[in-house]
């Protein structure tokens, strides 16, 4: 019974259309154009690298892509157990017509050549789409990123701010700055009047959301205006990209600080990617390299929820084992919103912990499924089919056995979470 009633919720949530609330999606270049793009997904480079193939080999330039594409197929044998190596049969079946249950040497060249007849097609990107059920999908733009030659409704623009908070003493990054906004930076007052000129060409094109990935040990707080001014004035003074401890914690500081005024004045939401350590692994391939440190907490960002309740900040965590406190803080502050699985999160078990635990304790209305992180269109349908799947199991579970919902009802609030709360938190 409770799973052809899991089979019955998994069919009409399926059939939802939905928006993608996080990709890293080039919209003038959605899709792949050979099947090494879909293999370079840093989750099968990293995973094949861990698994004994040499990072020189993987990251050979001398390769062609059908040759870089038959490297990795030909080393994916140690990672079939995984969830990703799951997510290329479910593409590779749905979207390219691949009829093997496996992937092997005897058979890579058949996917391969399945594959590059379904990129060649012109109407490639609307078929992938289409299958995939997705409406739109968001972006993720550096500052400086032009926001023209693309339909900002399908491709939804959302201003990315790394660079800005952590990396303003690099002068390239300053006249970037520069660049963008049109004015010349030389004080805290000019760089404020620059972040909101950001904000008002993103909003101008469409833009849905300011967002930023932060690590471990940051914890936002309001600076003061000496210390905003000395600050600004060691970046902007400095010629190596070197800035003393204390200057480099006040400028981000007050450019983050900025950032979230500029979100209640523009009715920004302000999505948070918290628990980042880069370069962990320096001898990893290109973006397999981070990890997560489950010394982080929430409690760092209390300052920022208190002091912006008109902002929404859609927060992710990085590890399953933050998760709680998320929940926690969802249940409490009204302007915290869960916010899908998050890259080492993202994996069925993790999922299903943590999705259980949002369901039961935090208002339906103030948590956001999923979203893929996807680099390419066509990783949209075995990630959220994924999701989909858990979801499904613990509606049937949780609310339909458990506490004696009916179908319908289930239905509404997994709709509620994939489709509807993305929707009314981003105001589209």
């Amino acid at each position: 019974m409770s799973q052809e009633l899991s089979h019955r919720l998994f069919t009409e949530l399926d059939a939802l259309r939905l928006i993608d609330p996080h990709t890293h999606i080039n919209p003038h270049a959605p899709v792949a154009t050979n099947l090494a793009d879909i293999l370079g997904y840093h989750y099968y480079t990293e995973l094949a690298h861990s698994a004994g193939l040499p990072r020189e080999q993987i990251e050979d330039s001398q390769l062609s892509s059908k040759q870089r594409a038959e490297l990795l197929l030909r080393h994916l044998g140690p990672i079939d157990n995984t969830i990703q190596f799951s997510w290329l049969l479910e593409m590779a079946r749905e979207l390219f017509g691949f009829d093997s249950t496996r992937i092997d040497q005897r058979n890579w060249e058949s996917l391969y050549d399945a594959a590059d007849e379904c990129f060649r097609r012109k109407t490639w990107e609307a078929e992938v789409l289409e299958a995939s059920k997705l409406d739109a999908v968001f972006l993720t733009n550096e500052f400086d990123d032009p926001l023209t030659g693309f339909n900002t409704k399908r491709y939804i623009p959302c201003l990315r701010t790394d660079d800005l908070v952590f990396q303003l003493g690099s002068t390239s990054v300053r006249e970037r700055l520069d660049r963008a906004s049109g004015i010349s930076v030389k004080n805290a007052a000019t760089l404020r009047s620059a972040i909101g000129e950001l904000f008002r060409n993103f909003v101008q094109h469409g833009a849905k959301a300011c967002a930023i990935s932060l690590p471990p040990d940051f914890s936002p707080a309001s600076v003061t205006a000496v210390e905003a001014e000395a600050a600004v004035s060691a970046a902007y003074s400095s010629r190596s990209g070197e800035l003393s401890r204390d200057h480099q914690t006040q400028l981000s500081h007050f450019v983050f600080w900025t950032l979230a005024e500029f979100c209640t004045d523009f009715h920004l939401p302000f999505d948070l990617m918290i628990g980042v350590h880069r370069n962990v692994y320096p001898l990893g391939v290109h973006q397999g390299r981070d990890l997560y440190d489950s010394r982080v907490s929430l409690y760092q960002y209390r300052h920022l929820f208190n002091g912006f309740p008109r902002v929404t900040f859609p927060v992710s965590v990085l590890a399953s084992v933050t998760n709680q406190e998320l929940v926690s803080y969802a249940w409490i502050f009204p302007n915290v919103v869960a916010n899908g699985h998050w890259w080492y999160s993202n994996t069925p078990s993790m999922i299903h912990r943590d999705l259980v635990a949002r369901l039961e304790a935090i208002p339906r209305t103030k948590q956001i499924g999923y979203y893929s992180d996807m680099y390419k269109l066509e990783f949209g349908l075995p990630k959220f089919r994924m999701f989909k799947r858990i979801l499904a199991n613990c509606l049937a579970s949780e609310f339909i056995l458990g506490r004696g919902w009916s179908e319908d009802d289930a239905l509404k609030l997994g709709t509620q979470i994939l489709r509807d709360n993305v929707e009314s938190v981003f105001a589209l």
